[in-house]
């Protein structure tokens, strides 16, 4: 009789992976007829065949008339909104029924990753996004600027006093380590130099922590997703015990010794020791001067002309500066690895771009200030448009945190009502790559940031760092760390191909994060100066 209801167990099984793959389609949402059982969409992923980049533009293209489609994450349906005017009443308009980003490590299995501003939810998130805003305005990026400035001249220096006139360089490993250095720097208060000591532990250990590769973290990422409970009572963390005591014990001992000696430093630990002790007020002007088109308005949920104060432990500060570090070493490091390599091959933007760079110094006698920086133009143009092609944040995400329908705007739509943990994918690649919004949407051109035409883009199909009161807190940070190490090389160097540089750059499909194929190899070429007499 064994067999018998082991049969019945597959029949049952079976039919209920069918219907669940069905879900999209019993509401009259668009998605694949066939959906590959318990995998779902991530089959691509996890078996290697293509990119999460590439999946993501794929699934944005694959239904052009349509408003929105279905997914499927394992068993956790997702609804993919490819509408602009849909994506601003998603994350701004109603954003009540969508505060939060998906929990795949609660707070009580990892509180060093459950703490963060990321991974925070409900009145938890509001009450950190308020006390942190205030760190992040153009005032205090000027404050902390005189740190970003010092590890990019700490960079230079670096290939100054090597004895070539071309130096091959593979960027991904070598802009990593200047990530590293300025968050060292700017957010734990600790000096390093990555690229003369290059086994210094600071960078091991933020690189073991934010290794996303090999089979184990994929499999307690499947877990985290499918099997949460099951994690937590298996303790099973994101980070290693090796990562979390470091970290942990290097932000205590910071604050410990900064306490005792009195110690102020304009970096981040500071700002959130002040913040813990008498709180932050957020500027109500901005100054006109930012850091530039790609950067995100505060929404007034995170703004208060009060002093906000919140009751933050050596944990909440830990699990702050290790997000600001997850953002800073991985994707701003992707970001400045592609700007290279597009600067590299396209030489007439580069070429426009170092002019800027040599007015500006000049402009500034050799000593590059905040203002000078943020008032170059054709730098901004040129980031802006690196992400624009080169989005590293491929989607933004959201979860229907109480009931919501979206109401039919065209006949072929019923109204499609998401439930309370509805899962919800904005495709920045797709929307990024979109040539109705974007023509030429493979070229990179950054006159489509100049003056005149950077006022017709519709702000809700340029997402490099999300939308809404949930966008990226950081990015005036991510720009200015970026503009700051451009100039320092481009003062100094050309970037161009080598023999190992891949053209055109393919993206790599065995790593979750967007990198190239065979890794950024490019060259620096040392500048012949010339004076304005053609010398």
């Amino acid at each position: 009789m064994w067999w018998i209801v082991v049969g019945v167990a597959f029949v049952v099984l079976g039919y209920w992976m069918v219907r669940s793959n069905r879900y999209w389609l019993e509401r009259g949402v668009n998605q694949e007829r066939f959906v590959v059982p318990i995998f779902g969409d991530n089959w691509s992923l996890l078996f290697h065949k293509q990119s999460f980049a590439d999946m993501i533009q794929e699934a944005y293209n694959k239904f052009p008339n349509s408003r929105y489609s279905g997914l499927y994450q394992f068993f956790s349906p997702t609804l993919l909104v490819r509408d602009p005017d849909l994506i601003k009443q998603i994350t701004v308009k109603d954003f009540d029924h969508f505060v939060d980003h998906p929990v795949f490590v609660s707070e009580d299995v990892d509180p060093l990753w459950g703490k963060n501003l990321v991974a925070l939810t409900g009145q938890g998130w509001r009450e950190m996004r308020t006390t942190l805003s205030p760190a992040f305005t153009s005032s205090k990026m000027k404050y902390m600027f005189c740190l970003i400035s010092q590890s990019g001249e700490q960079f230079i220096n670096h290939f100054l006093k090597k004895n070539e006139d071309l130096i091959t360089v593979e960027m991904r490993d070598t802009l990593s380590r200047f990530a590293n250095d300025v968050i060292a720097n700017t957010a734990f208060g600790v000096e390093c130099d990555s690229l003369g000591e290059r086994n210094n532990e600071f960078y091991l250990m933020g690189k073991e922590a934010t290794n996303f590769g090999g089979v184990w973290i994929t499999i307690k990422f499947i877990a985290f997703f499918t099997i949460p409970k099951l994690c937590k009572i298996l303790n099973i963390k994101l980070f290693s015990r090796k990562v979390a005591t470091f970290f942990t014990k290097l932000v205590k001992n910071n604050i410990e010794s900064r306490e005792k000696h009195r110690i102020v430093r304009p970096d981040m630990i500071n700002l959130l020791m002040e913040a813990r002790k008498n709180g932050l007020k957020h500027e109500e002007s901005e100054p006109l001067q930012d850091a530039g088109f790609a950067t995100v308005q505060e929404s007034e949920i995170s703004k208060s002309t009060k002093t906000h104060k919140l009751e933050l432990t050596d944990q909440d500060i830990t699990a702050q500066a290790l997000i600001f570090f997850f953002a800073g070493f991985d994707t701003v490091s992707s970001l400045m690895c592609f700007l290279s390599h597009e600067l590299g091959v396209n030489p007439d933007v580069q070429e426009r771009l170092i002019q800027e760079v040599d007015d500006t110094f000049e402009a500034c006698e050799g000593k590059l200030t905040y203002e000078a920086l943020s008032g170059m133009k054709y730098m901004d143009m040129v980031v802006s448009e690196a992400l624009r092609k080169w989005p590293v944040a491929i989607l933004a995400d959201r979860v229907c945190t109480k009931p919501y329908t979206i109401e039919p705007k065209t006949p072929d739509e019923k109204p499609v009502h998401l439930e309370k943990n509805q899962l919800i994918w904005v495709p920045v690649m797709g929307l990024h790559r979109d040539p109705q919004y974007w023509p030429h949407p493979d070229r990179f051109d950054p006159e489509r940031f100049n003056e005149e035409n950077k006022v017709k883009i519709n702000p809700y199909t340029y997402l490099p760092f999300g939308a809404g009161p949930r966008n990226c807190i950081g990015s005036r940070f991510a720009l200015l760390e970026t503009k700051t190490l451009f100039f320092y090389i481009l003062a100094h160097f050309e970037i161009v191909p080598v023999e190992k540089t891949q053209i055109p750059l393919q993206l790599s499909k065995n790593i979750f994060n967007m990198t190239a194929e065979n890794g950024f190899w490019l060259g620096l070429k040392r500048r012949v100066k010339v004076d304005k007499e053609g010398n």
